[in-house]
């Protein structure tokens, strides 16, 4: 697959749970007692919501969930980013809503009312730097076909789908939506499987879905080898039959690159100052990719871009960049 060329008015635009992100350090024994899976994510009620965040320990509230925190990696790039959610007339809300427009994020989706609050991600991390979390999806679970604005996906040279939304069959829809703007605009279409516990429970629909609309493909080894149902020697051959380019995470063995048409581009990680949280590492690496690509680099430099991203996210709390990731990449040769 080669870079996308054209100059479309935005690089990428994000479809994804809006989610406010509460994280704190925590041990095993509070996953236990609360019930969370560790190391995966977790959906409860209000209620149980309720009852963990008044028993985390202190830690930071921002605007989060996945493909938000993707497009504002992708800012930090300074590339040009439009977000899909929803997001409840409440506080969290408007907070959401004025961060991403903060960083420059086209975002104007009209607020729900009358319905569940706005969502949040209770995320403990533990000493071994794996999150595990608790999310209520409240507002953000509803996006619809009607939410995807046909001019914002027409606009973007690539339009990446948040594998969590994938559990509500209502966004379902809305994604079919986006990949027929997409694909009659002549962009592309990117998703992310975000968790094994998401391929673990929609595997035939998403063998179903990636080849009808999907262009890139975003996984780690653990969720490729649950959805292609091969081990790792045998990864590159079957994603090659299901989409023109994927990419594999290995955590510290670095990335591949999959193409339909070529050889496979192995991408070494980058070592961060210090392993402090690896909460939006996957995130920060599909908006390098995925900004690369947007903005006519080759995949390699695409997939190093994606690598320094994750590098710089997981030595710090908070799935975010602190660091200007635009910066980074010119020190590094890559922009």
């Amino acid at each position: 697959m080669s870079a996308i060329n054209e100059k479309p008015e935005l690089h990428v635009v994000a479809v994804g749970n809006a989610i406010v992100d509460v994280i704190a350090n925590s041990d095993d024994a509070f996953l236990k007692k609360h019930d969370i899976a560790k190391g995966g994510m977790t959906l409860i009620d209000e209620p149980r919501a309720t009852a963990i965040y008044a028993d985390m320990a202190a830690g930071i509230e921002n605007s989060g969930g996945s493909a938000a925190n993707t497009v504002a990696c992708i800012a930090s790039f300074g590339g040009r980013g439009g977000y899909i959610g929803k997001v409840a007339d409440d506080d969290l809300g408007r907070i959401f809503a004025h961060d991403l427009k903060s960083l420059g994020i086209a975002f104007d989706a009209t607020p729900m009312s009358g319905g569940p609050s706005t969502a949040r991600c209770l995320i403990n991390v533990t000493k071994d730097a794996q999150r595990s979390m608790a999310t209520f999806l409240g507002a953000a679970g509803h996006v619809g076909p009607d939410d995807v604005s046909e001019d914002l996906v027409a606009a973007a040279a690539i339009t990446y789908l948040e594998g969590y939304l994938f559990e509500q069959p209502v966004a379902r829809d809305a994604f079919a939506k986006a990949g027929d703007i997409a694909r009659a605009a002549g962009r592309k279409l990117a998703i992310t499987l975000s968790d094994g516990f998401v391929v673990d429970r929609n595997r035939d629909a998403l063998l179903e879905f990636i080849p009808q609309h999907v262009d890139i493909l975003f996984a780690n080894q653990v969720e490729a080898e649950m959805l292609f149902g091969v081990k790792a020697e045998a990864l590159d051959d079957a994603a090659r039959k299901l989409c023109p380019l994927t990419a594999i995470t290995m955590s510290e063995k670095g990335s591949r690159l999959v193409t339909r048409d070529g050889p496979s581009v192995a991408v070494p990680a980058v070592p961060p100052a210090q392993l402090v949280d690896t909460t939006g590492a996957g995130d920060a690496y599909a908006a390098g990719v995925l900004f690369g690509l947007a903005s006519g680099r080759d995949l390699e430099t695409a997939g190093r871009l994606g690598s320094l991203a994750a590098s710089e996210v997981i030595s710090h709390f908070g799935a975010r960049p602190q660091k200007d990731l635009k910066t980074l990449a010119e020190a590094n040769g890559l922009l």
